[in-house]
């Protein structure tokens, strides 16, 4: 039996066990290191004597066993001491602060008085005030829960459908995954060795590009279906105008992060965007203190941003153990030449692989999913496009090879929110549910369904108009 054959079995037997219901941290661990000791074993000829093979210091470290041992520990930790996934519980703490602050009120009540005059116009304001809290939170699941709190009660005050009303909640905690600052893209960027600035950059764009998709989406339907949903007037020029100041922290910490990544006015970055996002943290804790938040607030959103960190940072400890060992078995290069074989349209296989997350995306969490795929399915990306070192004339897609790593993570990262609605698994449809008693999963999971559509959309727009997703990072 060859690496190759070994690492189909593998992979085979983890995904039997991730659909079964294991997470897919200890899942992806397990057969990593199961198939660590397969790869080592193998190549003795499975000699039982070198399974638990002792040399002459009475040491382990010889044998199949003791390699896989070395191996499964060493990786983990060679790649989480990685200085760019400091930012992760930075963006989180970001987020979680600024709810404990009353950002996260103040900002969906700015949204409320300038936009609920529209048709739909409160479900339109929680899009947006979604949207504008993602630019501060990192994490989806936060995004979703904070406003099933504030936004929820406020829809159905109204005469909304409650199942809606959740749906755009959810549907609207999935545009942290691409507004920046965002964790997932980060754990791409780290993953394919790209610029995380630069992909930061290219998610701001298509981020707010869903949003308004949503909205559309959501004022059609307002006009289509009698009583859908009743537009909120009465407020004042002068009420919209308060309700400004107290949102405005909020776009500070944007645009401070924002500079920080990518200095506007040319010449060096002024920082990192590690450097970034801790300062943005900081920013956001100065302010929450001075609204009011006292240690028991404080140490609320510490211990959140410590459970949600450690859930994502656990996902890539077991993932990373996977990945070592699809490199020992090389399903990648075989993957990728398989791929670049098929006598397809290269467009034509790119749908094809983005529609294949859509279905993986029912069994798996959005981070374990890219996590487990990025080493094999982005190789053969980029070879479809002509390499990592292709130049745009050259290529596939009409973009050089470092344009088409953004460009495909932004896409895929687009699936993965597209993931966190769909059912069995969507978690933002059990966060919501989950925050909110008079809510089913079920009741959640089919007032998203109008939003699948939406993303669809979405997807093909950037597919179809690379530009959407390239022009900001190009600037930089």
């Amino acid at each position: 039996m060859t690496s190759t054959d070994i690492g189909l079995w593998v992979t085979g037997g983890m995904l039997v066990m991730v659909i079964l219901g294991m997470r897919v941290a200890y899942a992806a661990a397990m057969a990593g290191f199961v198939g660590l000791i397969w790869i080592f074993w193998s190549k003795t000829g499975y000699a039982p004597d070198r399974f638990f093979y002792f040399n002459e210091r009475r040491e382990m470290w010889d044998g199949a066993l003791g390699k896989a041992f070395l191996t499964a520990g060493q990786v983990p930790h060679g790649k989480v001491t990685n200085q760019a996934l400091s930012l992760i519980p930075t963006f989180i703490l970001i987020g979680y602060l600024a709810y404990y602050a009353g950002l996260t009120r103040a900002l969906f009540e700015a949204a409320k008085r300038w936009i609920a005059w529209l048709p739909g116009g409160l479900a339109v304001s929680t899009v947006f005030a979604t949207a504008g809290f993602a630019a501060v939170s990192g994490a989806s699941v936060a995004t979703a829960a904070v406003f099933a709190r504030i936004a929820i009660p406020e829809m159905l005050k109204v005469g909304y459908d409650k199942r809606f009303a959740a749906g755009v909640v959810a549907a609207g905690g999935t545009l942290a995954s691409l507004i920046p600052p965002s964790a997932i893209l980060v754990i791409y960027a780290i993953i394919v060795e790209q610029d995380v600035g630069k992909l930061l950059l290219a998610g701001f764009i298509p981020g707010m590009f869903s949003a308004f998709v949503y909205a559309a989406l959501i004022v059609g339907l307002a006009l289509t279906i009698p009583n859908f949903g009743p537009p909120v007037t009465g407020f004042t020029w002068k009420q919209r105008f308060e309700s400004l100041p107290p949102a405005l922290p909020i776009v500070a910490v944007v645009v401070i992060i924002v500079f920080f990544v990518y200095n506007p006015f040319g010449g060096d970055a002024w920082g990192t965007p590690t450097e970034g996002g801790a300062i943005g943290a900081f920013i956001v804790f100065l302010m929450a203190l001075w609204r009011g938040m006292r240690w028991p607030e404080l140490k609320d959103a510490l211990v959140e941003t410590a459970k949600l960190s450690i859930m994502i940072f656990t996902i890539i400890w077991g993932v990373l153990i996977y990945v070592r060992f699809l490199g020992f078995a090389q399903l990648p290069k075989v993957f990728s030449d398989w791929i670049t074989s098929l006598d397809y349209p290269p467009m034509l296989i790119l749908i094809c692989i983005l529609l294949a997350y859509a279905v993986l995306g029912m069994f798996m969490d959005a981070i374990g999913m890219l996590l487990l795929t990025l080493p094999v399915v982005y190789p053969a990306v980029m070879a479809l496009n002509g390499g990592e070192f292709v130049s745009a004339a050259d290529s596939a897609f009409g973009m050089n090879g470092t344009m088409c790593a953004i460009w495909f993570g932004i896409l895929v990262v687009k699936m993965a929110e597209f993931c966190l609605i769909t059912p069995p698994i969507g978690l933002n449809c059990f966060v919501v549910a989950g925050v909110r008693p008079e809510l089913s999963v079920q009741d959640v999971f089919r007032g998203v369904m109008p939003f699948f559509v939406a993303d669809a959309v979405t997807i093909a727009l950037l597919v179809a108009f690379p530009a959407i997703v390239l022009w900001l990072p190009s600037l930089a």
